[in-house]
């Protein structure tokens, strides 16, 4: 037996398909949004949550309607031949890519980072 032969009419997903008032109006706070752009819906979704974190509901949110990805994704190969690999199957997909760090795969830290302690030195037991 399929889904779609014991799930009521209003709940199939597919073209047309409604949820039905029965449903809607016992359901809880329920909202449905979409992408302005009509583009990627996941990345909409992480900054309407990231906006909601930063209201109360009385103000709107100052925040950026993009990162530095934007609407991308992003792969991160750890050696030279995970890099090739990824060349190739951008390839094959034939998907645009951008090698951020231009081929560079170490990971070093900035000079000033763990160099000055944020803890204040112990003095001593007063004697």
């Amino acid at each position: 037996m399929r889904a779609r032969e014991f799930m009521p009419a209003g709940l199939q997903e597919g073209r047309g398909a409604k949820i039905p008032y029965r449903h809607r109006v016992s359901t809880r706070g329920l909202n449905l949004f979409k992408d302005g752009e009509k583009w990627n819906s996941d990345y909409t979704l992480n900054r309407v949550m990231m906006a909601a974190a930063c209201t109360d509901g009385t103000f709107v949110p100052n925040i950026d309607t993009s990162s530095w990805v934007g609407k991308g994704k992003t792969a991160h190969p750890y050696t030279k031949q995970e890099q090739e690999m990824m060349k190739m199957a951008y390839r094959a997909a034939g998907a645009s890519y951008q090698d951020l760090n231009r081929g560079d795969l170490d990971s070093e830290e900035l000079k000033d980072t763990n160099n000055k302690s944020p803890v204040k030195p112990f003095k001593g037991y007063p004697r």
